[in-house]
């Protein structure tokens, strides 16, 4: 197994970055649980910030990786060197020109990856040379294309390069990661499932909501990108829990990227995770969410993929 080669994982799991989420704790605690965690690094945050919350994750002495956005390292390349300063197993760049930060991280001794929404983003990976795409499909929560669904990707990218590949979206559980599993995934790249553990960085009213949410209640656009401010590229929507701003002001971005009055709603709710107006990232998955385990439990759910997996290749009666 490529993630028990690579990092010493026990289960095919890595933890999708996160920003407001994936913190230091809950990257550690998935790493020690046997996935592999990851530091979900926004564009908001300072380098100390990195630095601070990377050494909480790699306190433990467990391989762990961090999350950047291309787009916003181009502006805060401080973010970068406070990476390179940590060294984690393993670090994602994806939204934005990644490319002129592949070989450097590489020479540190990092893995290196990327998401692709589609087949030309993973071939632009190959020519930039990862070591490891991740198949994100338009199910998944936060940030990202929404051009094309988890399994029809997969499958298409496996047949377009023997890089090792992730898949993430829509894999709430063991029965997902079984199926991308057989698919042909080196493992699960699972963001949503963690939302609301006990070591996230999750604000109680997100919680809530979250837990309350079914499968149908989540919506892709670039309305809080617009409300925000915060630079995300047009191109690269978010997948998020439906809400009054949403419905409000989808249609309306460009109006929304200039409305002060507006802007005031979104950062007031957001401070205080108000699930009328704030940005709660989500994928389809939410369903499945329906307390708040630790990172621990949810690693041990999604180790028995190995029962479905024995299941379908026996009589697929499970």
């Amino acid at each position: 197994m490529w993630l028990r080669e690579k990092f010493g994982v026990g289960v095919p799991v890595v933890g999708a970055p996160m920003a407001n989420v994936s913190g230091g704790q809950l990257t550690a605690a998935i790493s020690a649980a046997g996935g592999l965690g990851m530091l979900g690094a926004g564009s908001a945050v300072t380098a100390d910030w990195i630095r601070t919350e990377g050494a909480i994750a790699a306190a433990a002495g467990t391989p762990y990786g961090i999350g950047l956005m291309a787009w916003s390292v181009k502006d805060h390349p401080e973010h970068l060197e406070a990476v390179l300063e940590l060294r984690p197993a393993l670090v994602s760049l994806s939204f934005g020109d990644y490319a002129p930060y592949v070989g450097p991280l590489q020479e540190a001794g990092i893995v290196v990856a990327t998401q692709a929404g589609t087949v030309a983003d993973a071939r632009e990976a190959v020519d930039a040379g990862v070591d490891v795409i991740v198949a994100r499909g338009a199910e998944a929560g936060g940030h990202g294309r929404n051009a094309v669904a988890t399994l029809p990707l997969l499958q298409a990218i496996l047949d377009t390069t023997d890089l090792p590949v992730l898949a993430g979206g829509g894999i709430s559980g063991a029965r997902g990661l079984a199926a991308v599993m057989a698919a042909g995934a080196v493992g699960g790249w699972i963001g949503t499932a963690f939302l609301t553990c006990v070591e996230a960085q999750t604000k109680e009213p997100a919680r809530q909501r979250i837990i309350e949410a079914d499968e149908t209640e989540t919506v892709y656009g670039t309305v809080f990108d617009a409300a925000s401010r915060a630079g995300w590229p047009d191109e690269f929507g978010g997948r998020a829990l439906r809400n009054a701003f949403f419905d409000s002001w989808e249609g309306h971005e460009e109006e929304l990227k200039t409305k002060d009055s507006a802007h005031e709603v979104w950062v007031e709710g957001s401070k205080t995770s108000d699930p009328a107006r704030a940005s709660i990232y989500a994928g389809q998955g939410v369903g499945a969410l329906t307390g708040q385990p630790t990172a621990a439990e949810v690693l041990a759910g999604f180790a028995t993929y190995r029962d479905y997996l024995s299941a379908a290749l026996n009589d697929g009666s499970k």
